[in-house]
């Protein structure tokens, strides 16, 4: 039995079929024109054509990065794409012939990650997505959980520290100002305009603009603002992941997204600093930590699966 998933994020559409066990028989790519809706849908048809052709596809999963509502249809915000009240799913139906279920772009990949990737066996999953902000995904007692409307998990806008760093959603203090990937570029970038001799190394690297790629090689070279930078990530994610099990008690952390790329630079601190600070700790089971294993096709492939049990 074969479906398609669909993974749609600010800057690529990214597709594939996958088969019953997770695995992806063929895959494609394109650009995402982020602020037109109609080209996005005519964008997804058309890969979906290009995948189903010579094969029965039984229906399309499409991943998307927004507030998915309570009927896997309608794309209610997105703040990296044009779409308010979008109503995606009757879109790319009407233009598929096909069956299509619309989810968010985390909980497809936590749906992806506890199918057939880290969380193989755990039934109470919570799925972070660490790039340009911080994803969320929740799998309890082998289910998805959506909330009331459809927008549940949104962990990234959680608010750590009231009057902190603005965010993109408008409110400020958000957890993904302070644990993801534009965090650690903020942090660094900061710590190197105040003392430039800590960043002797990132600035050489950088030669002006300083990203994520350079903070993290300048890191691995021994660059004191890099780690310092890298530090403050593993902390802050430590701490959230401690005030995330002290609500929903799970009994596995996984931890995705680009910025896990550089795990070796901040995931075993943020352990340690998980462990330390969960309330009640030395006398509760420890959740484990571990690293998404299906990288760039978790949402793909979760999106994909969905549609297969819709």
């Amino acid at each position: 039995m074969l479906t398609i998933g669909v993974d749609i994020g600010g800057t690529k559409v990214a597709a594939g079929v996958v088969g019953d066990n997770g695995e992806i028989v063929e895959h494609t790519l394109r650009p995402t024109a982020a602020d037109r809706p109609d080209v996005v849908a005519e964008t997804v048809a058309d890969v979906v054509r290009e995948l189903s052709a010579g094969r029965e596809i039984e229906a399309v999963g499409v991943g998307a990065a927004g507030f998915v509502d309570e009927t896997r249809s309608i794309v209610r915000f997105a703040p990296n794409l044009a779409w308010r009240e979008e109503p995606l799913q009757k879109k790319i139906s009407g233009l598929v012939g096909l069956p299509v279920v619309i989810e968010n772009d985390a909980n497809a990949m936590a749906w992806g990650e506890t199918r057939f990737g880290a969380g193989r066996g755990q039934s109470h999953v919570v799925c972070l997505t660490l790039g340009t902000g911080i994803g969320g995904g929740l799998v309890f007692d082998g289910s998805l959980y959506r909330g009331r409307w459809g927008m549940g998990a949104e962990l990234g806008h959680m608010q750590v520290l009231p009057g902190g760093r603005l965010c993109g959603c408008g409110n400020v203090g958000c957890w993904e100002q302070y644990a993801s990937g534009q965090a650690l570029v903020k942090d660094a970038r900061e710590i190197a305009a105040a003392e430039p001799e800590r960043a002797r190394i990132l600035l050489g690297l950088a030669g002006g603009k300083i990203e994520g790629e350079e903070v993290t090689e300048a890191a691995r070279l021994g660059d004191d603002a890099s780690l310092a930078a890298f530090a403050s990530l593993a902390d802050w994610l430590g701490q959230g992941m401690a005030d995330l099990a002290s609500v929903l008690d799970p009994g596995c952390f996984i931890v995705g997204g680009g910025v896990s790329r550089a795990a070796d630079l901040f995931i075993d601190r943020a352990r340690e600093v998980f462990a330390e600070r969960l309330t009640g700790h030395g006398h509760r089971p420890l959740a484990e930590i571990k690293l998404a294993e299906l990288g760039a096709s978790a949402g793909v492939v979760g999106a994909a699966d969905l549609a297969r049990q819709r």
